[in-house]
Order: structure tokens, then C-alpha cells, then sequence
């Protein structure tokens, strides 16, 4: 687990050391990088301008990177990771991932592990209806009108997360809507999708049965 715990967290480069050495590594590893990137920069702002203070907030970077177990039943744990970064500019950048973990296999679930068939197209439909019916609205249109999907297409993630509400869809900012709208997460009950869910998934069936 805790491979894909720091691979998710830090990258595949981080995967087989112990959590402890990866935290160490990667804080040294940004120390590092963001020293050779940016002091010569600073350096010659430093000389070149008198106002200290903008120069301090141009430079002022920061990461931090928290996850937790968001939940746990039976064979299904989901990890969520929470990243927060500052490189400058008008404002930081902070996105969501999740593992949705078969504790039988040690090993993530796919849309392809839930779903059958050629399941995307219909799969696209209902986050869409749901994506409308989330903003009291009737048509795709008034949805695209508030912001939705004018910087990406609407489409399913593999970024979801399993509960026994159903599956919830995740979106980052900037992926779908811009950022002052925010994450967006559509969920979607597992009884409107039970069309297109595999039966075969242990998990799934016992999560759904919570219900």
C-alpha cells in the first residue's frame, strides 16, 4: 500500500523508499531545486530594486502536500491527497487526488474495473444530467453558461472516489470550470448506474450493499 501511497504522493521515483526517507528526500530534493532555479533571479533583483518587499513576496514559494484515509469498510479503503503550491503570481494552486484500494488484490480500482461494455458515452450522459440537476438547471447550455466546461471537456475521471453514496467524480480546478469556480465534484447514485456496473466487483457490491 505504501508504494502507491508515495508514488501518488511524490512520484514513481519515491515508491520503494521507506515513507520517512521519501518525505526527507523530496523536501530536500524542492529545497534543492528551487535554490538553483531562483537565486540567481533574486540575486540580481536584490541589486536591481529598492522595494524589498514585492521581491519577498515573488519569491515566497511553498508545497504541502497531506493525505488521510477518507474511507474504510471491508476490502475498500480510499486515500485522499491534498496538494497546496505557491510559485508566484496572483495565486497558489491546489488540487485533490484519490486511490480507491482493493485491500484483497493490494492494488487500485479503474473505471474499467467498475464499469462494462463501452460504457463512457452513457457514463458521460449521466454526469452531465447530474452536473444539471446539481444546478437546477435544464439544458447543457445554461450549464456551459455558468463556466462549466470552458476549459475542459466534461468526461469521466479516473480522479473518483467510491462511498456508499455512490461514485463521486472529481475535477481539479482548471480541468472543467475555472478557477474561481472552484473543484467540482459530481456524484452519482450507484442505483442510476447499475446498468453499467460490473457485477464481478467484490468491492463494489459490498460498499453498495451499505446502502
Amino acid at each position: 500500500l505504501n508504494t502507491y501511497f508515495l508514488s501518488a504522493c511524490f512520484g514513481d521515483k519515491y515508491m520503494t523508499l521507506k515513507p520517512e526517507e521519501a518525505v526527507k528526500l523530496y523536501k530536500e530534493t524542492y529545497i534543492k531545486d528551487y535554490l538553483k532555479d531562483l537565486e540567481p533571479m533574486y540575486a540580481k533583483d536584490e541589486a536591481e530594486k529598492e522595494d524589498s518587499t514585492s521581491i519577498l513576496a515573488w519569491y515566497s514559494y511553498y508545497k504541502g502536500i497531506e493525505s488521510h484515509v477518507q474511507y474504510y469498510k471491508k476490502h475498500l479503503l480510499v486515500y485522499r491527497i491534498d496538494y497546496n503550491e505557491y510559485t508566484g503570481g496572483a495565486h497558489g494552486i491546489y488540487m485533490s487526488t484519490f486511490l480507491n484500494m482493493d485491500l484483497r488484490t493490494l492494488s487500485p480500482i479503474r473505471l474499467d474495473d467498475i464499469f462494462v461494455g463501452e460504457y463512457q458515452e452513457a457514463l458521460t450522459d449521466l454526469l452531465w444530467n447530474q452536473l444539471m440537476a446539481d444546478n437546477k438547471v435544464a439544458t447543457r447550455q445554461e450549464v456551459e453558461d455558468m463556466g462549466y466546461t470552458s476549459t475542459g471537456d466534461l468526461e469521466p475521471t479516473e480522479n473518483f472516489y467510491l462511498s456508499p453514496k455512490g461514485i463521486t467524480f472529481y475535477y481539479n480546478i482548471y480541468e472543467i470550470a475555472p478557477y474561481v469556480m472552484g473543484p467540482v465534484e459530481i456524484t452519482l447514485p450507484y442505483e442510476i448506474m447499475s446498468h453499467l456496473l460490473s457485477d464481478d466487483t467484490m468491492v463494489l457490491n459490498e460498499i453498495r450493499n451499505e446502502n
